[in-house]
């Protein structure tokens, strides 16, 4: 059964930190496309990163715009594990971020949800003024 699972949200203050984590099994993880999308109340779900494998066979992270210099999204695919470390938090962070899971997709597209095909079921991520 494919699984993925996300941990390591909470409640901070602006200006804080946050490190989440996506542990995946019962899925071939090592050359799969991962990414972190986010959703608060009343809007719509929001690729924030992704982490894909470039043809060098190195890893290309990707990142919206809102979020560049402030989130870093690492793996380590001997522990099947996706990061997102979150940096200088302000209250339009605030939501419920998802891991998800996709195969060979484009570089356009890698921050499209309809891309993704495994989901996890959230970590919630609260920042306070």
């Amino acid at each position: 059964q494919v699984q993925l699972v996300e941990s390591g949200g909470g409640s901070v203050q602006a200006g804080g930190s946050l490190r989440l984590v996506c542990t995946a099994s019962g899925y071939t993880y090592n050359r799969a496309c991962m990414g972190w999308f986010r959703q608060a109340p009343g809007k719509e779900r929001e690729g924030v990163a992704a982490i894909c494998l470039y043809s060098d066979g190195t890893w290309f992270p990707s990142y919206a715009d809102s979020v560049k210099g402030r989130f870093t999204i690492s793996r380590d695919n001997a522990k099947n594990t996706v990061y997102l470390q979150l940096n200088s938090l302000n209250v339009d962070d605030t939501a419920m971020y998802y891991c998800a899971a996709g195969a060979a997709i484009p570089v356009g597209r890698r921050l499209e949800h309809s891309a993704y095909n495994t989901w996890g079921q959230g970590t919630q991520v609260t920042v306070s003024s």
